[in-house]
């Protein structure tokens, strides 16, 4: 690997001497629960000399590595008296190097920081393309890609301040928490806009901001009791990446000496992780191969590579007071490691959620990686993963509402899905979604019919779990990704630009079609937000009939009846069938309609039509 001698810049006040390049964390907090911190040290040889720390504070390890460019200095940061220390490099006796290494205060209720759960919808954004709030930043002399929006795959300019600025339309909408795909410095020469192949993992992308602005936009959401979700990436970084071209050791990224530059692509059978009859062979690529030629697999049973990993997650959600995280990729780690990095960041901060992109097919593959899973433990294993992506209802909603009814097949697939959900150690805390920044449009699967959006968006904000609703659903943006690829599935939010000739982030300038979609999410939404009984209350399910599903969220103060009729003719329902759920009310009122709804003997529900009414 190429090595790198470049000075990274760091503040003056920090560093005396060039000796010290980098510095990561460049600084801490005082009061965590877990007091030690492991300090990246990077210079020119700089291992080949010895460290002192001042005010007599001992170092608790020291290690050097195989590459002499790296030190890792670990501190029990209760030994440090004032808000500072100096870590000096010597030569002997002459001081060669030095960094004032600061303890910040913490927040007082930083330990107790809330996070998102059921009581919340996730907007999810892609930043390049939602609005462009600062032209001055859309591109940099010390980044590579620069904006060109004519480039589909190119970088168009959205940036933190875009989304800043629309703060007033994600909340009127009803989303209370914000997902961002990742801001991090990303540098690499093509496709940088979607962040994935990280480049610096304490810096957010210069095209983006500046690590200041994503605490302010963190701030202000908290201000209006709303959440911001890092996109955390923990399985590959970019190629570009300044510890990939300088590696600290030979297996900080996963390398196969029998390929070409020690590069073999995953086969992608995450499945592997929990099949006791998998090869090891088949295991292995399926772990450590990469996911593509510009993203290095990075190898978390590395010790240091894992502590690094974990200080990182804890640095962002203390600095910029996140509400959590959604980690990239999940079953595509080392599964124990992961644990582990889990584990320290919920030891930290116990209410503190982190949902996994666990995108396999079945309930069981999928509940296998939520902490306490009795499927996980089956295979002697806890990840200590709060949440999980519910991929199994994502499939089956589409091949659902597009189906006639049969056995296992239209609104009776769902009620499938939804019958494993015993599987679930913690079936509140799992994300429902129909579409996000990998998959096709939905609208473009249904060709914008509002009705079938309608329905998918009735079910996903009334069953149980967190609903997420990516940017542009809201106003029935499409995109083939069959035609276009990723590009055409994350086009431009339609007014985020100056030069957009329609603006769809402003209600009173959307067009009819749009307005049809935004206000009955819009509607939905915000009724939801008050709603313990979806939150959190129970469910019961009665088997579809007539393609016809009908199910009934309660607690014991409250009972909605939710009804989706799935058919292309009116169906009209006999209620004393649902009288176990029923019970006594003889009315109930549609939050849709708003139109009163007797309960005393048979309901008519019109075609592709959904009901969620409120019983009395």
């Amino acid at each position: 690997m190429k090595k790198i001698y470049t000075i990274f810049a760091l503040s003056a006040a920090s560093i005396a001497f060039a000796q010290i390049q980098k510095v990561e964390p460049a600084f801490w907090w005082k009061g965590m629960k877990n007091p030690e911190i492991q300090i990246l040290i990077y210079g020119k040889d700089i291992a080949k000399n010895d460290i002192e720390l001042s005010d007599g504070i001992k170092a608790v390890d020291i290690q050097k590595v195989e590459n002499p460019n790296y030190l890792f200095v670990t501190v029990n940061t209760n030994e440090v008296k004032g808000s500072n220390f100096k870590i000096n490099i010597k030569k002997g006796r002459k001081n060669i190097g030095s960094y004032n290494y600061e303890l910040k205060d913490r927040n007082p209720n930083s330990s107790n920081r809330q996070s998102f759960t059921s009581k919340d919808v996730m907007y999810l954004i892609m930043p390049d393309r939602f609005a462009n709030g600062d032209e001055k930043n859309d591109s940099r002399p010390d980044l590579t890609e620069k904006v060109n929006r004519t480039l589909p795959n190119g970088r168009h300019g959205g940036d933190l301040r875009g989304i800043i600025n629309n703060l007033d339309y994600i909340q009127n909408l009803g989303a209370t928490s914000v997902w961002l795909t990742p801001v991090n410095e990303d540098n690499e020469k093509v496709y940088s806009y979607h962040g994935y192949a990280q480049t610096d993992l304490y810096k957010i992308d210069g095209r983006y901001g500046t690590n200041e602005e994503y605490k302010e936009l963190s701030q202000k959401l908290n201000k209006r009791n709303m959440k911001l979700v890092m996109d955390y990436v923990t399985n590959h970084w970019g190629i570009s990446h300044w510890m990939i071209k300088d590696l600290p050791t030979k297996d900080w990224i996963h390398l196969f000496s029998d390929e070409k530059n020690g590069f073999k692509r995953s086969n992608y059978k995450t499945t592997t992780q929990f099949d006791t009859n998998a090869t090891e062979a088949d295991k292995k690529i399926a772990l450590d191969g990469w996911f593509d030629t510009t993203m290095p697999d990075i190898n978390q049973k590395n010790p240091l590579v894992l502590k690094y990993l974990t200080q990182n997650a804890i640095w962002w959600i203390e600095y910029a007071e996140l509400g959590g995280f959604r980690v990239d990729t999940y079953p595509y780690n080392d599964k124990e490691a992961m644990a582990k990095w889990a584990k320290a960041i919920t030891d930290e901060y116990p209410k503190f959620n982190i949902v996994g992109e666990t995108w396999l097919n079945t309930v069981g593959h999928i509940s296998a990686w939520q902490k306490d899973s009795k499927t996980g433990e089956a295979a002697n294993y806890n990840s200590n993963l709060p949440s999980v992506m519910d991929f199994m209802l994502y499939g089956d909603l589409p091949k659902a509402l597009n189906e006639k009814e049969g056995w296992d097949t239209g609104m009776n697939r769902i009620y499938n899905g939804l019958s494993s959900d015993f599987l679930y150690p913690d079936i509140n805390n799992v994300m429902v979604f129909f579409e996000n920044h990998d998959t096709e449009r939905w609208n473009e699967i249904f060709n914008s019919d509002p009705k079938i959006y309608k329905m998918a968006m009735s079910i996903i904000s009334t069953i149980r779990g967190i609903p997420q609703i990516y940017y542009g659903t809201e106003i029935g943006m499409r995109g083939d990704k069959n035609k276009g690829g990723d590009a055409d599935i994350r086009r431009d939010f339609p007014g985020g630009w100056k030069s957009d000739q329609q603006n769809a982030l402003n209600p009173s300038t959307q067009t009819p079609e749009q307005k049809e979609f935004y206000q009955f999410t819009q509607k939905l939404l915000n009724w939801r937000k008050g709603k313990e009984v979806i939150h959190t209350g129970k469910t019961k399910n009665f088997v579809p009939q007539n393609n016809v599903f009908v199910y009934f969220r309660y607690n014991e103060k409250e009972t909605v009846m939710v009804v989706v009729n799935n058919n292309d003719k009116d169906e009209t329902l006999d209620l004393k069938h649902f009288s176990e759920t029923i019970k006594s009310s003889i009315q109930g009122k549609d939050i849709i309609s708003g139109k009163e709804i007797s309960l005393q003997n048979n309901l008519t529900i019109p075609a592709k039509t959904s009901m969620i009414i409120e019983l009395n």
